[in-house]
Parts: structure tokens; C-alpha cells; sequence
């Protein structure tokens, strides 16, 4: 069994980010990586996502991310780019590692894979992320839906929804951004919890990035943020979802009240034939290999102190990139960052007292 200062669960953005601070630490690290080759989550995006921030504003830390060949990166340069990164500082991936259990002993945390393989690390940062647990809300008669589902998650191409009548569940950029591709070749429903809101054509990710910062500014400082209406999940007007809206297809209803077998059914007695679903209806934190510390709560998170990335019940264990209870934009390429640091700064400091 291999011993090191800090074992590192995820090789996605957020594992990477911080393998470079760990690195300079000067502290023995492994990172463990679930999928074969690196890219994290990106590698299962749709083939058309591009970010919507430039790339200067999409990465994470030591290198820029080179400049994209159009104004935002696509998933194809996102993969490449953390591909490079960790090859450029030489960092110690293993893959593929899926862990499943990590449990407290003597000398410290025993990291398992479904593998057999152990790993022992006097702390662990688990970066796991939130695509191997994909969300759907419950709807009454879902299960006897006999139409096409997928999510987002699963989402390649709109090839397969060629002439069918699809409904895309989701308000947020991922909704937008399908609901722009499906459209071309089928005919779509978007439904939404609330109305759409869309940034000004000229505004893209960066404002996104600001509020987030301003959000974690207010939270070290003790005061309620100063942004304006809105939130992390304004769609923004990226050249796809300007063209849907062009043709007059990013227009929005609210869900309906059930499913039938052919389809949907509205409050007010309307149902319509659906061939098939895309929920864009978000993910929830993969914590399972964290369970045997009983460090989950009834919610499915970990408590985390207010530092945002130190669990509470386990002061051995950080976790980065999980969403904004894990702190404001640290699931995204450049919001992670920060987090990364605090981290690994903490992680430093714990081992040295242990050491003292």
C-alpha cells in the first residue's frame, strides 16, 4: 500500500488544480483519476459545447489556457488543454482508479479502489465532481413514459433525434445550448421552472465569474453580496442559442403537471405527444466513497466550515468543485482556483502541526 502526505480523489479540473499547488508544497501526492485518459467530465460533454468565456478566463492555475481558435473554446480544446497541463507539470495521475471506500485508521485514511487497490494519505481532498450523478426530478408518471430519455450527461449530437418531437427540461445554458442544436433537426418543447433569463448579447462568462467573486468576497467578509438580479444560471448568448432564437425556438412553458405513456399532460388538460426527452436538470455531488466516514449529511453534502473546502466531521478531508455550497463557481475551469489554494494551504498547515 502506497503512503503519501495527501491522497487526491479525481483527476478532472479541480483534482489538477490542485496537483499544481500540492506540487509547489512540496508534499508526496497521488492523484487518483476514475476515467481512462485525461479531460475529467469534458469528455463526456455534447460534441458542439463551447465554453462562454474566452480562453484567458478558462483556466486553471500556473498556464493560461492557449488562445481558441473561434472566440470561446470548444470541448475538443478544453480536453486538450488539461491533457497538456498535466503532462507540462509532470503530475502523479493514475488511472483509471475508481474509489469507492476511504475509512480512518491509525495512520491516517485508507483510500480503496472497487479494484482492490489501497492507497494510505494523512489527508485527502476529494474532487470527484458531480457527473457520475446525474439528477432527474420526479414526475408523476414518469416511469410509464414509454418514449426516448436521456440527460445531458449521456448527450452527444442531436443525429438521434432526427424528425422526433422533443422536449428539452432545463433552463440553464446546457438547456439552452441542446435546445439550440436539437431544434435544427426535430421539433422541440423547451420547459422550464421559471421564465428564461438572458444576458445582453455582448456579455458572456466573465460577468458570470465576477458575481461569483463578489459572492465569495461577501462570504469572507460577513456581509450579503453586491450583484444585481440574476444568478450563476443566466444563459448566455452564445452564437448557437442567438441563431435558436432567431428562428423562433427559444421560447419556454412551465412543466407539466404528469407523463402518460405517449407524453405530457398540462394543468389545464392539454397533453401532447413526446417522442423523447433531454433532461438538463443538473447533477448532484458524487460523495459515495465518502460515506464510511460519516461525513454526509441528510441533504447529500459534507459540512464544510467556512472556509468553504474543509469538511467539519473529518478536518482530514477537503473537498474542491462540487458547486456553490462548496464555494461560489468552484465547478468551473477558472473558479476553482482559489479553492485549490485554500485547500492545499490548509492541508500544509495540518500536516505540519501533526509533524510539530
Amino acid at each position: 500500500m502506497e503512503s503519501v502526505d495527501v491522497v487526491v480523489v479525481g483527476g478532472g479540473q479541480a483534482g489538477l488544480a490542485a496537483g499544481y499547488f500540492l506540487r509547489r508544497a512540496g508534499l508526496s501526492y497521488v492523484i487518483l483519476d476514475a476515467e481512462p485518459s485525461p479531460g475529467g467530465a469534458w469528455r463526456h460533454a455534447w460534441k458542439s459545447l463551447h465554453l462562454f468565456s474566452p480562453a484567458e478566463w478558462s483556466s486553471i492555475p500556473g498556464w493560461p489556457m492557449p488562445a481558441a481558435h473561434g472566440p470561446y473554446p470548444d470541448r475538443a480544446e478544453v480536453i486538450d488543454y488539461l491533457t497538456r497541463y498535466e503532462q507540462k507539470y509532470t503530475l502523479p495521475v493514475t488511472r483509471p482508479v475508481f474509489v469507492d471506500r476511504i475509512d480512518r485508521s491509525d495512520e491516517g485514511l485508507i483510500v480503496s479502489s472497487t479494484d482492490g487497490r489501497r492507497w494510505r494519505g494523512r489527508a485527502v481532498i476529494s474532487a470527484t465532481g458531480t457527473w457520475r450523478r446525474p439528477y432527474v426530478p420526479p414526475y408523476d408518471g414518469l416511469p410509464g413514459f414509454a418514449g426516448q430519455q436521456m440527460h445531458s450527461g449521456e448527450y452527444t449530437d442531436a443525429a438521434a433525434f432526427a424528425g422526433k418531437r422533443v422536449a428539452i427540461i432545463g433552463g440553464g445554458n446546457s438547456g439552452a445550448q441542446i435546445l439550440a442544436e436539437v431544434s435544427e433537426v426535430a421539433e422541440t418543447i423547451w420547459i422550464t421552472e421559471r421564465e428564461p433569463e438572458f444576458l445582453p448579447d455582448a456579455v458572456d462568462g466573465r460577468l458570470l465569474f465576477q458575481r461569483a467573486t463578489e459572492k465569495w468576497k461577501a462570504q469572507q467578509e460577513g456581509r450579503a453580496p453586491d450583484i444585481p438580479a440574476g444568478g450563476f444560471g443566466d444563459i448566455v448568448m452564445v452564437a448557437p442559442v442567438k441563431d435558436a432564437r432567431a428562428r423562433g425556438v427559444l421560447t419556454a412553458r412551465r412543466p407539466p403537471v404528469c407523463f402518460t405513456p405517449e407524453g405530457m399532460r398540462w394543468e389545464d388538460g392539454v397533453e401532447q405527444h413526446i417522442d423523447a426527452v433531454i433532461w438538463c436538470t443538473g447533477f448532484r455531488p458524487a460523495l459515495s466513497h465518502l460515506r464510511a466516514l460519516g461525513v454526509i449529511n441528510d441533504r447529500g453534502l459534507v459540512a464544510v466550515d467556512a472556509s468553504r473546502v474543509r469538511s467539519v466531521a473529518e478536518p482530514s478531508v477537503w473537498l474542491l468543485g462540487y458547486g456553490d455550497w462548496n464555494g461560489a463557481a468552484s465547478a468551473t475551469l477558472v473558479g476553482v482556483t482559489r479553492y485549490a489554494r485554500e485547500a492545499v494551504n490548509q492541508a500544509t498547515a495540518f500536516l505540519a502541526a501533526a509533524d510539530a
